[in-house]
């Protein structure tokens, strides 16, 4: 197994979820600000890091991956290993780094940047949400970077696509589009509630889009 791929998966889950997670957690910038925050951390991995791993950093990307065939079960199952490492121990290290820090200095913050659900939005909303939504950022995924049609600007597109989905779905279910994303966050919290929604949703929005990818003619048009 690729040593630097699994690194790579790593390090970039880390750094979405410190990063993105500790915008909700700050409250800085509100939901545009927590958009952005990871919008422009996949846009910087998808760079930096997808000549090493594809920069997949979401269980759900490599689920669509997996189900598209560009990768097999045994890359799979390791990136899936480092994503939720990376995701876990990035939530803790904000924790640590935010215990003590007056919350009220932060308007607006979620408790470590948590994903739940807003008032009124039920499981099954809540469920449906995250796998449209994540549906929409692995279709990009396939279409703009596995098989190459965006060329240079796949990184681009694929982040614009994570910032436009969270702007919409972010208030009522905080938009995780990524199971790795609301584990650590939920673990260090101890807030475990509907979290079997954010591993649902998105993995079916990974598979339905890699299943339309195969439909529509894969890589065979690219």
């Amino acid at each position: 197994m690729n040593s630097r791929a699994l690194t790579a998966e790593f390090i970039g889950t880390f750094a979405l979820i410190l990063l993105g997670a500790g915008a909700g957690a700050r409250g800085v910038g509100g939901l545009v600000g927590v958009a952005f925050a990871h919008g422009l951390t996949v846009v910087a991995f998808a760079y930096a890091a997808g000549h090493l791993s594809g920069a997949h950093i979401n269980p759900a990307v490599t689920a669509g991956m997996l189900m598209a065939k560009f990768i097999d079960l045994q890359t799979a199952i390791g990136y899936w290993i480092a994503q939720f490492l990376g995701g876990t121990l990035a939530a803790f290290v904000l924790a640590w780094l935010l215990s003590g820090v007056d919350p009220t200095a932060f308007p607006g913050a979620a408790g470590l940047g948590a994903t739940t659900l807003a008032a009124g939005v039920t499981p099954a909303k809540g469920l449906v949400l995250e796998a449209i939504l994540t549906f929409f950022l692995v279709n990009t995924v396939l279409h703009a970077a596995a098989a190459g049609r965006a060329k240079n600007l796949a990184g681009l597109a694929i982040g614009l696509t994570l910032v436009a989905c969270i702007l919409m779905g972010g208030p009522l279910t905080g938009a995780s589009l990524n199971p790795a994303r609301t584990l650590g966050p939920a673990l260090a919290t101890g807030n475990l509630a509907d979290i079997w929604l954010y591993f649902v949703g998105p993995v079916l929005g990974g598979l339905s889009a890699a299943v339309l990818y195969a439909q529509l003619g894969g890589a065979e048009d690219a």
